[in-house]
């Protein structure tokens, strides 16, 4: 029950519910419009995948690099200096297009902005997936209701993506079940 690994980021700056973040563009890798990209997402961004950046969808026609620390070319981009003007910017692929994930696995896009629930009792909302040294975990903003007292001040609480915290993830309702017995927490 997890994220695919290294395909932890929150989807923060993606402006469609229907994109799955696959990282940003970092540092122009030399003169023909190649570019790192930083955060990524390396199931999103095999050749010939389709990647929005700026508005603009493009396919990528260059893949090099590693997994940590891939370098990209999309089609239309074949200078250094348009690379370089796009630096920073989201890459985004459309959820249709994403690869098939394997039973037990989301992306971060599908379980941000679920409710969470310990059965029938409202806890929060989840609002990132954050990298824990050993599990991806649910960052979830507690119902107004609960925040005072429930967990730490800020009104926040790091749910693990375990099978012993988490009951049942139901993307399609936008609901996820939680233990709050396990994380020691009461409502």
């Amino acid at each position: 029950m997890t994220a695919p690994a290294g395909e932890h980021s929150a989807r923060k700056d993606s402006d469609s519910s229907h994109a799955v973040a696959a990282g940003h563009v970092g540092r122009a890798h030399g003169l023909d419009g190649s570019f790192y990209v930083t955060g990524a997402r390396p199931r999103l961004l095999s050749l010939g995948a389709a990647v929005t950046v700026a508005g603009r969808t493009a396919n990528v026609m260059r893949r090099a690099g590693t997994d940590e620390h891939p370098i990209v070319r999309l089609e239309g981009i074949e200078d250094r200096g348009v690379a370089e003007a796009l630096r920073g910017l989201e890459l985004t692929v459309d959820l249709a297009e994403a690869p098939a994930l394997g039973e037990g696995e989301w992306w971060a896009s599908e379980l941000e902005g679920c409710e969470v629930m310990d059965g029938e009792r409202h806890v929060g909302i989840v609002t990132r997936l954050v990298e824990l040294p050993s599990c991806e975990a649910l960052e979830v903003r507690l119902a107004a209701s609960d925040a005072a007292g429930a967990a730490d001040s800020a009104g926040e609480l790091l749910v693990p993506m375990v099978r012993a915290a988490i009951r049942q993830v139901d993307v399609a309702r936008r609901r996820i079940d939680v233990d709050m017995g396990f994380l020691g927490e009461t409502l």
